[in-house]
């Protein structure tokens, strides 16, 4: 393998896969490195299990409602090991179709840590490459807490290594990775019991999904427990794990613990310093709007620098670093205003722009709410409806749509469609002349008064 290059990847995430096919395309000589799988958290365990697990708890949702539509439905059992089974073998076909797509692409590929050696150098596994432009891809890993028993727990990795559903689980967190995963283990048969360091699950998210989503968790018997942290945790003579909290009052025994309380950057074994790259306390790398560092010639893109981490935003910045520095596009760079996103909760929630509180702060009295509450017509012969809940944020007199938000059956398809609409500067007008599909529930942001 030839040292030199014209461009080396430091990751081999779906970002870093991104950028380097892309320069490639261009022209450029490729160097991608990466130290476990291919696909990074995304692929590995991230969104593509996560979503296979959703879909899983989402299968067991409509069984609950087939008896309404006359279907007889006999006893239901789910098999956790086979599922997981069919999962990694789905993940591991993934990982081979990355490796095929940078070996197309004429993509060279190491496997091992990098570290910098200067800021043109880098060394894995004693080989040591160079290159003028260099791009940090590492992505993170999740935090776990400095704790007595805390390695007792495991974190969302965690999660997909299980080999069996956990009876009775505590998940302590109240970001997305915590929602998403007491949803599933809810769905598919686990006693959960979620503890909030804070009041509120989702406290960045908009008010009304917020509170729709903490409604409907409870009613479908997820125990949320808040201001509430562990102390402690210890294993008992049955297996079983005993969590002590800070307020000596509460005190669960349950079979898995898991940690959902943030990501941590993976810059620790980049020896950053020796390249006279800049690191922010957290941990994460500070870039300009067109992914440079501090360090001319090195860039970082996705989770690394600690704005928007989502997956499609790493492809979309890694693939825009590559037309500028290798097919003369000055310009390009990526836009972080508006980006669409879903949590896989049940119900799911999508959400753009500016919630109503942001929306308030900015513009005041400038900012008009539209808002609708109602219960899908697929829960019309189920017990249990499960009502969805949207909300439209406008600004102005001409009411430019600044923020859109959803929780319910759907929504996370819905979204992508409106948010283009929302990405040009679509008005409250724009989307009362769009003709309602009728029966939807998409509808209902075109009908809104």
């Amino acid at each position: 393998m030839n040292s030199d290059y014209d461009y080396i990847v430091i990751g081999g995430g779906s970002g870093g896969v991104a950028t380097a096919r892309r320069a490639a395309e261009y022209g450029a000589k490729v160097l991608l490195v990466e130290s476990s799988r291919l696909g990074g958290t995304c692929v590995n365990v991230g969104c593509v299990p996560k979503k296979v697990m959703w879909n899983a708890a989402d299968i067991h949702h409509h069984l609950e409602q087939a008896e309404g539509y006359g279907f007889a439905v006999g006893e239901r059992q789910f098999n956790w090991s086979k599922l997981k089974q069919r999962r990694d073998a789905y993940v591991k076909n993934l990982n081979e179709v990355y490796g095929r797509l940078l070996d197309s692409s004429s993509v060279d590929v190491a496997y091992g840590f990098a570290s910098f050696i200067n800021d043109k150098t880098i060394e894995v596994e004693g080989l040591q490459y160079r290159a003028e432009h260099i791009v940090i891809a590492t992505g993170g890993y999740p935090t776990i807490p400095d704790i007595t028993g805390a390695e007792l727990g495991i974190s969302s990795d965690g999660f997909f290594a299980l080999e069996e559903r956990p009876e009775r689980v505590a998940i302590v967190g109240s970001g997305y990775i915590a929602v998403e995963i007491a949803c599933m283990f809810n769905a598919l048969g686990s006693e959960v019991t979620m503890l909030l360091r804070k009041q509120q699950l989702l406290r960045p998210f908009d008010v009304s999904v917020r509170e729709a989503l903490t409604e409907h968790m409870l009613e479908s018997g997820i125990n949320i427990i808040p201001n509430t942290q562990i102390s402690s945790a210890r294993q008992l003579a049955d297996g079983c794990i005993e969590i002590q909290c800070n307020n000596h009052e509460t005190i669960l025994h349950v079979d898995a613990l898991l940690w959902a309380i943030g990501r941590r950057p993976a810059t620790d074994k980049l020896n950053l310093h020796a390249a006279g790259i800049e690191v922010n306390a957290n941990g994460t790398i500070p870039t300009d709007a067109f992914q440079n560092t501090n360090q001319s010639g090195i860039y970082a893109i996705g989770d690394i620098t600690g704005r928007a981490q989502l997956t499609p935003v790493a492809v979309a910045a890694g693939r825009k670093l590559a037309a500028r520095l290798f097919d003369n596009h000055a310009d390009s760079k990526q836009d972080y205003d508006d980006i669409p996103t879903v949590v896989f909760s049940h119900p799911p929630i999508a959400t753009i722009g500016k919630t109503e509180d942001e929306a308030r702060e900015l513009h005041g009295d400038a900012v008009k709410i539209y808002q609708t509450r109602f219960t899908p017509m697929y829960y019309a012969f189920a017990e249990e409806k499960p009502k969805t809940t949207m909300k439209l944020i406008c600004l102005g007199r001409e009411e430019k749509v600044i923020g859109c938000h959803m929780i319910g059956m759907h929504v996370d398809e819905m979204l992508q469609g409106f948010a283009v609409a929302i990405k040009m500067g679509a008005t409250k007008q724009d989307f009362d002349r769009a003709v309602a599909i009728h029966p939807t529930s998409s509808e209902e942001l075109v009908t809104m008064r």
